[in-house]
């Protein structure tokens, strides 16, 4: 079962307490619990900023009607990862039918270039991760990149958001949105908190006192890994 890394219990073999060598396991770091607590508030918030936005001033979400357009923003922020697919093919349909251009704007530019290279660094993930094909000294040199890209991308989907909305309010309220009009305001917060939660999650993420160190199972299970791969023993010779 997944939860917070750092509270992670062990096998149901041991007591809830101990870690393999029966040692109590690591305190959660401090101020790290509160960090992820405001992230996760403001994912909340993002999202409900995001549904009243999209209920109130533009019509709400429907696939098969002139609001198809909308489930784009939605599914992007709901999902930058986990939904966008759906995102990108309803705003390619909503084009297609009212004869807009596509791939012409900065936001699209970006937008696709997150979804295509988180495409790249899933198959990566899984390629140096999943499958028992790459030896633990190569899965060693490439994790730092891994994690770097996976930051990057993070990254570049706030960009493409923040870029989405103000493309969205310009074709929509061009002309009042320099007058303060609600929706504009509302959707200028909805901005703001998209940035501030990916700073947020930016700081919990570049804190080197706050990665979980690895639990005895799982350097147990990493040496196994590399006895296997690269016929090392776990006393570093050779069998």
């Amino acid at each position: 079962m997944w939860g917070h890394p750092w509270l992670r219990c062990p096998p149901c073999s041991l007591s809830p307490q101990a870690g393999m060598d029966g040692a109590p396991p690591p305190a959660s770091p401090a101020g790290l619990s509160a960090y992820v607590a405001v992230s996760q508030l403001l994912g909340l918030t993002l999202l409900a900023t995001t549904g009243a936005w999209l209920g109130r001033y533009r019509g709400g979400v429907a696939w098969h009607s002139p609001l198809q357009f909308n489930v784009h923003p939605l599914c992007m922020v709901l999902g930058m990862v986990f939904l966008q697919g759906d995102g990108i093919v309803a705003v390619f349909e909503s084009h297609r039918t009212k004869g807009i251009p596509d791939m012409y704007s900065l936001h699209s530019w970006c937008g696709m270039a997150a979804f295509v290279l988180y495409l790249l660094q899933w198959l990566l993930g899984c390629g140096f991760f999943l499958l028992p094909g790459a030896s633990s000294s190569l899965r060693g040199r490439y994790k730092p990149q891994h994690v770097f890209f996976g930051i990057a991308l993070f990254a570049l989907s706030i960009a493409a958001c923040l870029l989405g909305i103000t493309e969205m309010l310009l074709f929509n309220i061009k002309d009042s949105y320099r007058h303060f009009v609600p929706e504009g305001v509302l959707a200028n917060t909805l901005g703001v908190l998209l940035l501030a939660f990916g700073l947020v999650v930016g700081y919990v993420l570049t804190r080197d006192d706050w990665k979980r160190p690895p639990l005895a199972e799982e350097l147990a299970l990493s040496m196994d890994f590399k006895t296997l791969t690269e016929g090392e023993t776990p006393d570093g010779g050779s069998q």
